[in-house]
């Protein structure tokens, strides 16, 4: 079951063209047969935004390999970063390198720990036209993931974690977090066709532990227009989490009763979500 909230709607469009000696009414609608086939004149003639995708932790980009063909077979060129899973500064450093290489406006768009990143990726960019969250982290300024997950109950994270410690060139020792393969599914992909997670399961990037508690130094939401797609039966992050920062950002929510790998389960609806962010912002 869907919901959609928040204070962008759907948009419904009209475009009346002159042709040569007449006018010509050409009416379309945007959103097509699943609210995400687009039209060229949306954007006034003008070429899409990038859709630059950030995947989050226990994950990679092929995470996004659904949302991608179905954006693509839209018209919208996309790509998806390699996050380092590090640490959201180090991490929105090395997507800042991404999008300064991609020319032209661009959609953000984060999945969980992604969310983190984006928010500082993002900041003080201004061809970043929007920012979509899924299933993610909008921190604030002095917020670390960690914090933002246990304000709330309900995330089984901590008891399906396989840590490994290993050393660093410094002498010192540190923690990479894997989920359990034997808990991935349920903890992460509840709903996606068995094969599928246990491929996610094995192909899994851990996050360095000290990621989940680093602060966020900015939060581009505070200025740039948000969406959000909260995902009801979360066990990662709740989804009570979820709703209390997407209501903080004034971002238009989608909400779904989805696990917390929406974009594997559902993509054609994170595509939807992503391409009205593009649509709202065409100017």
């Amino acid at each position: 079951m869907v919901s959609i909230k928040g204070r962008r709607g759907r948009l419904a469009a009209s475009v009346v063209s002159a042709l040569t000696a007449g006018l010509a009414l050409c009416a379309f609608t945007l959103g097509g047969a699943a609210d995400g086939a687009t039209v060229a004149d949306a954007f006034g003639g003008r070429a899409r935004p990038t859709i630059v995708l950030e995947h989050g932790a226990f994950a990679d980009g092929s995470s996004w390999n659904g949302v991608i063909s179905a954006l693509r077979a839209d018209g919208y060129p996309v790509v998806a970063a390699a996050n380092p899973l590090r640490g959201p500064a180090s991490d929105a450093a090395a997507l800042r390198t991404v999008l300064d290489h991609v020319k032209g406006p661009k959609i953000l768009a984060g999945h969980s720990y992604g969310g983190n990143v984006i928010s500082q990726a993002a900041t003080d960019d201004p061809e970043v036209k929007a920012l979509v969250y899924v299933a993610a982290f909008l921190p604030a300024p002095g917020e670390s993931a960690l914090e933002l997950t246990n304000k709330y109950p309900g995330s089984t994270l901590p008891e399906a974690l396989d840590p490994v410690v290993h050393p660093q060139a410094d002498g010192t020792t540190a923690t990479d977090l894997y989920i359990r393969q034997d808990a991935f599914r349920h903890q992460f992909a509840a709903d996606v066709p068995a094969g599928q997670a246990a491929q996610m399961a094995a192909g899994q990037r851990p996050i360095a532990q000290a990621a989940l508690t680093e602060k966020a130094t900015s939060a581009a939401w505070l200025t740039k227009p948000s969406w959000a797609v909260v995902t009801t039966q979360d066990l990662n992050i709740p989804a009570a989490a979820q709703r209390f920062m997407a209501e903080r950002a004034h971002a238009a929510t989608t909400e779904v009763a989805a696990s917390h790998s929406v974009a594997a389960s559902h993509p054609r609806l994170v595509a939807d979500v992503i391409e009205r962010a593009a649509r709202a912002t065409a100017r």
